[in-house]
């Protein structure tokens, strides 16, 4: 029987805004509960979580790590997430592995960006949610004001379980033995607003405190679970990650108050596809069906691909027969892992609760379900949602020769990152790269020379722009070519019509009395496609767009498939060029964090890149959010721009709004650089 049943297990995710004190904390824990000798440091580079050298060198978390530990009679696996915005994705695929989100906010620093969404992500994920106020003995922290402002932005089910005490040098519990005295607040006063918020959920209890006046600690742990899964309770717990106040309590509370896998939320399984998608309900059983969830892929020079999942259902051991999503043939696992940072840890099975991996598998992918019966066929994840890539460049080999090393080197990194897109444009010949920002570039570009060893030379990013029509027309072509031998004939009239935006396209046949036979449509639409690819005004993709095929000519002997894809392509570009096309650019929302006494300076600026203001938030005193939007190729540099304004302190995020018609000039200014490329390639 395996070491730890679900019920003996916790997940917790440790998440939250860069430089929280997150990697701090999880070597605090581990060392607090024995499974490493001494506590590292980040400074140093000798922590458990940052192992990857450029996380040493950039000292933050890159890269999502998982460790475990044992506490009591549990065992507890541990998420310490990136907090930075450029690799937040990463924290946000680590989501629906854990039971329990921790969001770790610096007393220091307060609610911050990151703060903010982590708290929107996990409830949207259903997770039971705590917030970990970390470094609570630092100067000048004022932790009653920062209760005060989380009860502000979170709502008051935030109630602290425990208190800071002699200059946070220590804790008092709130909970189990409401005794002492903190640093500020009554704990007789938060233990009694605990139970009150806990008991809401239980009206027999409820009765029975309102009649005796108090209620035991073991009578509230189920509606203390239940005021977690349903988000009606928020514990607060203070720690010091660096001086150890608070870390045993923090353990306490994973162990005894937070759920295990038979207690949080269920994970959100869908089975089949598309509107056709049935909920599905696993059950954390050791007998059923093995079912677990890829969260993370990882290419390691030494073991391949690793793939690091949480399981849901079943038992994993040596020589289980595993699926890969729809995959018809099995993979067997040769050994069963627990992670511990870099190292791994074999096992002798993993049980629903567990987060494990597995070496050396090809087909493993990210967001991949491992199933061992074709009964779990077609169960995937509610689809999470990330930030788009927004920021792009266009890379080129400084070798020649390393073009094949490159592609290798990008598919290896887009399969562990959801947020790193690659593709290639046929048009320019181009490699395009694509990520959440500067850093989050930089990082790709430093794993590609250092893990890699190959290096690309960059261009500026190129906007991913694109061009549709705005009105109806009519295009019609005749494809007639005769070399002496056999010809070639295609006769294509076709309509073509704007459709709403992010539509994409549509192609219609409507053809009669088999004027065009049913073998060459699919001719046409080859041919149609290719100019969709490069649009008219100034060579970028086409969307948005209806293409209707209702009349043609052919000929019995000379009609060939490639004469009406030469016939389609010449009658859409005639229709296209008559529908009034116009190019489109991204417009992004962005959020800018800065010190309060910037905004009119960063409020000017953006109004000047042709942006819209829509609101500020405080985030925490002398600290602001602008909330507006601007188009993505007036951010071009921003970074820059913004370290200069604001001397450093300024961050931002972008995501992706909508399309929105570019102004004329712009307009015209594309149109006349895509004539001279087509010009130049022409000499």
């Amino acid at each position: 029987m395996p070491k730890f049943s679900p019920a003996a297990i916790r997940t917790a995710a440790l998440v939250g805004h860069g430089g929280s004190g997150k990697t701090t904390l999880a070597e605090a824990l581990l060392h607090r509960a024995g499974a490493i000798n001494a506590q590292g440091s980040v400074e140093k580079g000798t922590t458990v979580c940052d192992f990857d050298p450029l996380e040493k060198q950039y000292q933050h978390s890159l890269n999502t790590s998982v460790v475990h530990l044992q506490h009591g009679d549990a065992r507890v696996h541990l998420l310490d997430t990136p907090g930075l915005p450029d690799f937040i994705g990463r924290a946000i695929g680590a989501l629906p592995a854990v039971e329990t989100a921790a969001i770790v906010v610096n007393a220091q620093n307060g609610i911050e960006m990151i703060t903010s969404r982590m708290m929107q992500w996990s409830k949207k994920r259903d997770l039971c949610r705590m917030i970990v106020v970390n470094r609570i003995d630092a100067e000048n922290v004022d932790l009653p004001g920062l209760l005060a402002k989380l009860q502000a932005a979170f709502g008051k089910e935030c109630l602290p379980i425990n208190l800071p005490a002699d200059g946070g040098k220590r804790v008092v519990d709130c909970f189990f033995n409401p005794s002492g005295k903190s640093d500020f607040s009554s704990v007789e006063e938060a233990h009694s607003a605990l139970v009150d918020q806990v008991v809401e959920v239980d009206e027999k209890l409820m009765a029975a405190y309102l009649d005796k006046g108090e209620v035991s600690p073991e009578e509230l742990h189920a509606p203390f679970e239940k005021a977690l899964r349903e988000g009606h309770l928020i514990p607060v717990c203070f720690v010091s990650a660096r001086n150890g106040a608070g870390v045993a309590e923090l353990l306490d509370v994973i162990v005894k108050l937070m759920p295990n896998p038979t207690e949080g939320n269920p994970p959100q399984l869908l089975k089949g596809g598309g509107a056709k998608a049935q909920p599905v309900r696993v059950e954390p059983d050791l007998r059923k069906h093995a079912l677990a969830h890829v969260f993370k892929v990882m290419i390691d020079p030494f073991v391949g691909k690793v793939g690091v999942f949480r399981m849901h259902q079943g038992t994993v051991t040596r020589d289980t027969q595993l699926y890969v999503g729809e995959e018809r043939k099995a993979f067997k696992v040769g050994h069963a892992y627990l992670l511990q940072g870099k190292e791994f840890v074999e096992t002798d099975a993993l049980v629903p609760g567990d987060i494990g991996a597995v070496a050396k598998v090809d087909e493993i992918h990210f967001d991949a379900v491992l199933h061992d019966s074709r009964d779990e066929d077609y169960i995937h994840l509610v689809p999470l949602e990330f930030p788009t890539p927004m920021h792009s460049l266009a890379i080129e080999p400084k070798r020649r020769g390393d073009e094949q090393k490159i592609s290798d080197a990008l598919h290896k990194l887009a399969a562990e990152d959801p947020t790193f897109k690659v593709e290639h444009n046929a048009t320019l010949n181009q490699t395009i790269i694509s990520g959440l920002g500067d850093l989050h570039m930089r990082y790709i570009l430093d794993r590609m020379a250092n893990q890699y060893h190959v290096e690309v030379a960059t261009k500026p990013p190129r906007i991913p722009y694109r061009e549709t029509i705005t009105a109806r027309a009519e295009g019609h072509h005749r494809h007639k070519k005769q070399t002496g031998g056999a010809g070639q004939f295609g006769e294509v009239f076709l309509k073509v019509e704007p459709l709403k935006r992010g539509s994409g396209f549509e192609f219609v046949d409507q053809v009669k009395g088999g004027t065009i036979p049913n073998q060459f449509i699919p001719a046409v639409e080859k041919g149609v496609r290719q100019v969709l690819e490069s649009g008219p005004v100034a060579g970028y993709p086409v969307h948005d767009v209806r293409v209707i095929v209702y009349d043609g000519k052919h000929h019995d002997v000379d009609s060939k498939e490639v004469a009406f894809i030469a016939a389609g392509k010449r009658a859409f570009m005639d229709a296209i060029s008559k529908a009034r096309p116009i190019v489109l650019e991204p417009i992004v929302n962005i959020e800018i964090a800065a010190p309060e006494h910037n905004m009119g300076d960063i409020a000017g600026d953006l109004s000047s890149r042709r942006g819209q203001l829509s609101g500020t938030d405080t985030l925490a005193p002398g600290t602001l959010v602008i909330k507006g939007q601007a188009p993505l190729s007036e951010l071009n540099n921003y970074q820059a721009r913004l370290k200069s304004v604001t001397a450093g302190q300024g961050s931002y995020t972008i995501e992706f709004s909508r399309y929105d018609p570019v102004p004329p000039g712009v307009q015209k200014t594309l149109a006349e650089q895509h004539a001279k490329t087509s010009h130049a390639e022409e000499q």
